[in-house]
């Protein structure tokens, strides 16, 4: 019920007041499973993304979103469980591998699953290597990608931040890439790294961000 009334009121409440550039929204497909792979620039991503996308996404977030005690504590849970957000211990490597398997019954379930191939946020503005999850998960599951390229959410909230300010924000809806049936016969390591390169590549097209060759460090 409460992510009902969140999505039903947040997105054209968060849309008035930030005013977003949206573009590219009709290469999202309005049915079935599909990824969001989008770059990674501030915590508010998983907010502005859910508000302007033409269909219910769901994200993973750190657990410790869901571990607050107190009014506050109580809040901010029903706040992350209100936009449809799954907790995942990022510390703990068997919860992240069970997390990929609560991130394919999402895709199973033909709905919209957002992933941040980088990993992390990243701090300098750059574009970092993605991790190969997004195309484990294309893969088996036959879901399309579509790259996602977000500009000017690092004003929104900048790191260190917990308040929202307004910005100017742009967010791009790519192609989808089709991954099911190219890679047969393919080894499975070399078809995760070809596609996630190709969806980061995709992703830096969308943004203009510089590239980066090496992975985001954890922050």
């Amino acid at each position: 019920m409460l992510y009902r009334i969140l999505h039903t009121v947040l997105p054209p409440a968060l849309r008035a007041i930030w005013r977003p550039t949206i573009e590219g929204v009709d290469h999202v497909p309005l049915t079935g499973g599909v990824l969001l792979a989008s770059n990674h620039l501030s915590f508010a991503d998983s907010v502005v993304i859910p508000s302007v996308a033409p269909r219910d996404v769901v994200f993973l977030a750190k657990s410790d979103y869901f571990t607050g005690t107190g009014v506050r504590g109580a809040l901010q849970r029903a706040w992350f469980e209100g936009l449809g957000m799954i907790p995942v211990d990022r510390d703990d490597s068997r919860a992240a591998i069970e997390s990929l398997g609560t991130a394919l019954e999402v895709l199973r379930a033909g709905k919209a699953f957002g992933v941040y191939p980088e990993g992390t946020r990243s701090r300098d503005g750059r574009l970092y290597r993605g991790r190969t999850g997004v195309a484990q998960l294309a893969l088996q599951s036959g879901a399309p990608i579509v790259p996602v390229g977000l500009v000017g959410t690092e004003k929104l909230q900048p790191v260190g931040s917990n308040r929202p300010r307004l910005a100017k924000v742009t967010v791009r809806f790519g192609e989808p890439l089709e991954v099911a049936g190219r890679y047969d016969g393919v080894a499975p390591g070399r078809a995760r790294r070809e596609i996630t390169d190709e969806v980061m590549r995709r992703i830096a097209g969308l943004t203009g961000q510089e590239v980066v060759p090496s992975y985001n460090p954890r922050s």
